[in-house]
């Protein structure tokens, strides 16, 4: 098992303990593997949900340019719920896991089809 599959079983533990889901792990496969060398980095690969800079860099970065969202108040209400399912006291909130429930709460899973 390669360190990305380690990685992939960490989200997915984090999905179904933390955040109680049962992750499509097809979808989160290809989440963790568009993510990029970010998932290695020990800072790139959480997401910092107590920075206002770092929360508006996961909507224009990710759900803007990525998912092709259009931009409004509904986005970072998403952010924000996302974050709160993460658990807002959870030290480490894995960017693939946000990632994830962002594109799941979207229904933007033909992005990565």
């Amino acid at each position: 098992m390669g360190k990305r599959d380690e990685l992939i079983a960490q989200y997915a533990d984090d999905l179904r303990n933390k955040c109680g889901m049962q992750p499509d792990m097809d979808l989160l496969t290809k989440v963790t593997i568009g993510c990029g060398p970010a998932i290695y980095n020990a800072d790139a690969s959480t997401v910092a949900a107590g920075q206002p800079e770092e929360l508006e860099t996961v909507k224009n970065n990710f759900l803007i340019k990525k998912l092709g969202l259009a931009d409004g108040p509904q986005l970072m209400d998403a952010i924000n719920q996302v974050i709160e399912t993460y658990g807002r006291s959870e030290r480490n909130k894995y960017r693939a896991v946000v990632y994830y429930m962002l594109t799941k709460h979207f229904g933007k899973e033909s992005v990565y089809g």
